[in-house]
């Protein structure tokens, strides 16, 4: 009997010997299904979704194609989406990147206080954000902000306004009348406030006079950044102000778009290049409105190179998913409702036909073939 229990616990022993070893095998295994997954996920093409507002703005097609070309040229899967001014159309396009496994969204908004929940479910899912010359409002999941000094540029925009009309109108008061972007793009606020930070002092002196009396940002708003809006808009404000002698020196536009738009008011209306034309600001140089700065029709735009930009952008993903830090030069401006957004703001500057050779051409933002 005493043999019998003898071999059942040795046959015991030797079957937990071996179970023991078959489970350290398992685990061994496991470890390095584990290991493999992790070193192939590293290996794998990271995925950027870029998400931009509309195609009918030149800006737009090369901030898209600049990064683009950055991010393809680093190794990265980009997918460029276009949402052409329809929100459900941006948010759309936001969630299928997504779900098809965006790493990083970097994303103009058409409107940035609309993408809230969608952002919130993108970081949930681990998903890093980084808002685009456009501010995302509303929301934590925005790692960072790549944009202009937004201020200045509304800056710049009424210095040059007021430069020109010194030089082309004389001596003031000067009649003017403003436009802004859209309300729903925090951009507007920027460019309006610093806009107003030059004018502001001059209009309670009297150098310059509103007629239409319209100065706050709720009444010179273009929704959608719209020329044709702005156009209608000018053409209102002609009729209503300037039919009974009065003469208008100087319009300020905030886009070039919206400027082309007023400039096609203000002829209609019969003021003449290089003669009575108003003195009309823009902001984006594109190639339609150097060609007016050309012919004496625009006074000035705005230059902000997107090809920069889009190599900010491309820093941050390089950053976000490296788990490094990328530059960052301003940390109190851009207050999101939610915190202060970490941001890098580029230097923009103002062209005039004095400069525009220097600054559009030589520089290769625009080739002669584009202004042709």
């Amino acid at each position: 009997m005493k043999k019998v229990l003898t071999i059942i616990l040795v046959g015991m022993m030797i079957m937990s010997m071996i179970g023991c070893a078959k489970d350290e095998e398992s685990t061994s295994t496991t470890e390095t299904k584990t290991e493999t997954k992790a070193e192939t996920k590293t290996e794998e093409e990271s995925y950027v979704g870029i998400s931009m507002p509309t195609q009918s703005g030149e800006r737009w097609i090369k901030d898209g194609s600049a990064m683009k070309e950055i991010l393809e040229a680093k190794g990265y899967k980009v997918d460029l989406q276009y949402a052409e001014d329809d929100i459900p159309m941006q948010k759309s396009q936001i969630e299928n990147m997504v779900t098809k496994g965006a790493d990083v969204l970097i994303i103009a908004a058409i409107d940035g206080s609309t993408l809230s929940d969608t952002l919130d479910e993108a970081a949930a899912n681990g998903v890093k954000v980084i808002s685009y010359d456009r501010l995302l409002i509303n929301t934590d999941a925005v790692s960072y902000y790549a944009t202009f000094d937004n201020r200045r540029v509304g800056q710049q925009q009424a210095e040059s306004l007021v430069e020109g009309l010194k030089k082309i109108k004389g001596e003031g008061p000067y009649n003017v009348e403003l436009f802004a972007g859209s309300p729903d793009d925090t951009n507007a606020f920027y460019f309006f406030s610093g806009a107003m930070d030059v004018l502001q002092p001059l209009i309670d002196d009297g150098t310059v006079v509103i007629q239409s009396g319209q100065v706050e940002l709720a009444d010179v708003g273009t929704l959608r950044w719209d020329g044709a809006v702005a156009q209608a808009r000018m053409d209102a404000i002609l009729a209503a102000q300037y039919t009974s002698g009065e003469v208008l020196d100087g319009v300020l536009s905030p886009y070039d778009g919206l400027s082309r738009g007023i400039l096609s008011a203000l002829t209609a209306f019969g003021y003449v290049a290089g003669d009575d034309i108003p003195v009309v600001t823009g902001q984006d140089a594109e190639a339609a409105s150097i060609k007016l700065i050309i012919t004496g029709e625009q006074y000035s735009t705005i230059l902000k190179d997107t090809r920069d930009l889009a190599a900010v952008a491309a820093g941050m993903v390089d950053a976000l998913l490296s788990g490094s830090e990328p530059e960052i030069n301003d940390t109190e401006t851009y207050d999101n409702n939610v915190k202060i957004v970490p941001s890098y703001l580029l230097e923009p500057y103002i062209v005039t036909i004095d400069n525009y050779q220097e600054l559009v051409m030589d520089s290769g933002y625009l080739t002669e073939e584009d202004i042709k």
